[in-house]
């Protein structure tokens, strides 16, 4: 199943987040980054995943860069 296209809601903190994914950043760079732990931005990347219906990181990127790239800074 391909991510879906449609846009659709993703939290003010998942928005922050996605923004550094976007960027390039790892997990703990980017808890680093919003003074959250790793295990909080995993739990915020799992939350978009299925949000999107994308599989993995890379296909949630992708993603990103479609669907919200307002998010890149």
């Amino acid at each position: 199943m391909a991510c879906i296209t449609r846009l659709m809601t993703i939290s003010p903190a998942e928005q922050r987040v996605l923004a550094l994914l976007l960027q390039g950043g790892s997990n703990r760079w980017i808890a680093a980054q919003l003074r959250l732990s790793p295990r909080t931005v995993e739990s915020h990347i799992g939350a978009m995943l299925e949000k999107s219906g994308c599989r993995n990181r890379s296909q949630l990127l992708l993603w990103g860069l479609g669907s919200h790239s307002e998010f890149i800074r």
